[in-house]
């Protein structure tokens, strides 16, 4: 009896850490949901920040609130190229090209799921292949590249926090969520 009783409790911690283990995220998920997640909050920014302050700079030297939205929509351009293994074409993200607030948000859309796409399409295996920034001596993973870009588009969220402040205006993610 003793035995029977070790043997099942044995089969039931088998079987709950092998549960475990594949309730656990893939690279891919991980990844695509670090991108989603950091192109939401951006997002969510281009909707809210008012029209008539999309040109505002902080210093005379920076990025305008909409140059820095378009340089982050061309972000998922180039980190998809890297992962190919190619250049990426020039592309005009310019301001003289989108030039109303609505333009912008769907610009800055349409790169969240083109990257988002591509994670997708790559899956797990994708993850693994070798990929190399052109400012990094050793090549790193897809994985790296895309973690780049997460990490990219956060640092932009922080620099655009900056921007609500400095008008008086609280960002969207440090307002009470109800």
């Amino acid at each position: 009896m003793r035995r029977m009783f070790l043997f099942v409790t044995l089969l039931v911690l088998l079987a709950a850490s092998n549960a475990a283990a594949q309730a656990a995220p893939s690279p891919a998920e991980v990844t695509l949901r670090a991108w989603n997640e950091a192109y939401a909050a951006l997002i969510e920014m281009a909707e809210d920040f008012p029209e008539a302050k999309y040109d505002f700079k902080p210093a005379p030297e920076v990025r305008s609130f909409a140059e820095q939205m378009l340089h982050v929509a061309g972000s998922p351009s180039f980190f998809i190229a890297v992962c190919k293994g190619e250049r990426r074409g020039e592309q005009d993200f310019s301001r003289e090209k989108y030039r109303t607030k609505a333009e912008v948000v769907a610009v800055l859309k349409n790169a969240a799921e083109a990257g988002a796409a591509f994670i997708r399409e790559q899956g797990d295996a994708g993850m693994n292949k070798p990929a190399k920034l052109p400012w990094e001596s050793e090549p790193g993973s897809v994985l790296w590249v895309w973690s780049v870009g997460a990490r990219h588009a956060g640092e932009h969220y922080g620099q655009l926090v900056v921007y609500y402040r400095v008008n008086g205006m609280v960002p969207p993610a440090s307002r009470p969520r109800r």
